[in-house]
């Protein structure tokens, strides 16, 4: 599709560099579309908690003169970029989404993932919008309020990378930096339409780590997975303060990205054997996708995994850290906290050794079981999501007795407990205009294969993007107002 200059706001990073390359586009003239998008529709949507657009345009004037001279610093030189609020990033508060985090910093240090980005000459426009600390699935906080789904302002993106998604989908910004700690790029990837991966632990270095340490991944959020699979041959790179990371291979994602699917084994699981709350109209698309896969040349039946709910495993982890995490701070500051988050580290104080040490026991055997089940398929597809997106500012759907946010997760949170890769594509829309999600769930270490699998599915199906936000009554919104 030939795209007008208005359109650049439309562009993938293939498409930026290919003009960068030609002399046909300049950096800084991208880097002028995406933040007239967000100047746009951030009043709208609410997908930032930073914007720093001076030095966004002078790192776009530096990288325009490297393309002048025909070396660029990298395949992403010039493209813009933002980053999750969770993330550090030098010269720019990193407030997590907390009041009770001082601003004032100092704020020295790039996260592994920044600096590999800042190093490579991604032109770096802000911060993205993340609940508090990061800690459940939709992205709402007592610092920056709620995010909304550009789909319909009305419902949640997701979260809790539901900023980095939502101005994905909106095209602020061409590469995004989220974080996965139990499905907060595979989430909002899932309700907002764009593509989402979560790669294997440790593929990507991060530092610090999260409060709930080895369940949280970082991973890109993009419109096309080939800028997933680019962005990735960056942010793998190494970093000495990850002491978890794995060697780093010097892999091009790139390469191998469009051999297709044709004879791979694939599992199609519609509930994981135990999900019953996913709606009829998920259930539809999900399994025309699945089906898609074996008209690509893929072998594809149904099969479960084999283990029961974790939820009560993922709990204890989460609750332990939060509670680790609120440990840190005052009784005053936790007085200016999300209540949800509070009561989670209560829980996780009041949780024994013992307790936890049965979890981490459960945890270990959940990854055999996947390891093994990954001897006979080579990849396993579920629904991202059971649900579409509900009404942004609740934590769980209005009606249901489900009490917490991984109740309503259930096909994301497995595959942080057992650090597989896995990917969430947009594979239709419901009867109301909202996204569904197909998750790709790969074997551990088997990035690259969901990346190619992804990009075969997209190449069948091109992703759609919404043109501006929409309202309930699926009206575009006017940015005027």
């Amino acid at each position: 599709m030939n795209k007008q200059p208005t359109d650049i706001h439309c562009l993938s990073a293939t498409e930026l560099v290919s003009l960068f390359r030609r002399r046909e586009l300049s950096p800084v003239e991208a880097t002028r579309a995406a933040l007239e998008r967000i100047e746009a529709f951030q009043q709208t949507i609410n997908a930032f908690i930073l914007v720093d657009a001076e030095p966004a345009l002078a790192a776009a004037t530096a990288s325009e003169k490297r393309w002048a001279k025909d070396a660029p610093a990298s395949s992403i030189d010039g493209v813009p970029t933002t980053v999750k609020d969770l993330l550090l990033a030098k010269g720019w508060p990193t407030r997590r989404g907390s009041k009770a985090v001082d601003p004032a910093g100092p704020w020295t240090e790039d996260a592994p993932a920044v600096a590999r980005l800042r190093e490579s000459g991604a032109v770096l426009l802000g911060k993205t919008t993340t609940p508090e600390f990061g800690w459940k699935g939709i992205t709402d906080s007592p610092l920056s309020g709620i995010t909304c789904n550009p789909w319909d302002t009305s419902r949640t993106p997701g979260g809790s990378s539901g900023g980095a998604a939502a101005a994905a989908a909106l095209g602020m910004g061409t590469l995004h930096v989220g974080t996965d700690g139990g499905g907060s790029v595979r989430i909002p990837a899932g309700f907002t339409g764009v593509f989402g991966f979560k790669p294997s632990f440790g593929r990507v270095p991060t530092w610090p780590l999260s409060m709930v340490g080895t369940l949280s991944h970082v991973g890109p959020i993009t419109r096309t997975v080939e800028d997933a699979a680019m962005m990735m041959s960056i942010i793998s790179r190494p970093d000495a303060r990850d002491w978890g990371s794995l060697p780093y291979d010097e892999r091009d994602y790139c390469n191998g990205l469009r051999d297709g699917v044709e004879g791979l084994r694939v599992a199609f699981s519609p509930t994981l054997g135990y999900v019953d709350i996913v709606d009829p109209e998920v259930t539809t698309r999900v399994a025309a996708a699945a089906k898609a896969f074996e008209m690509l040349g893929a072998t594809v039946e149904e099969a479960d995994p084999g283990f029961d709910s974790p939820n009560e495993v993922f709990l204890t982890h989460w609750c332990v850290g939060a509670a680790k995490l609120l440990a840190n701070y005052s009784s005053e500051q936790q007085e200016v906290m999300d209540d949800g988050l509070r009561k989670l580290a209560s829980l996780g104080a009041e949780t024994s050794l013992f307790d936890y040490l049965d979890a981490v026991g459960a945890r270990s055997q959940l990854g055999q079981t996947m390891r093994e089940f990954h001897e006979d398929y080579d990849l396993l597809l579920t629904p991202t999501l059971p649900i579409p997106a509900f009404e942004a500012g609740l934590d769980t759907p209005g009606s249901g007795n489900l009490k917490w946010w991984a109740d309503w997760t259930p096909f994301s949170y497995p595959f942080n407990l057992t650090q597989q890769p896995a990917a969430s594509v947009p594979c239709g829309f419901t009867s109301e205009g909202l996204p569904v999600g197909l998750q790709i769930v790969g074997p551990m270490h088997g990035d690259a294969l969901v990346l190619r699998a992804a990009n075969a599915y997209e190449q069948a199906y091109p992703f759609q993007m919404p043109a501006t936000p929409k309202d309930d009554a699926g009206e575009d919104c006017d940015p005027a107002q």
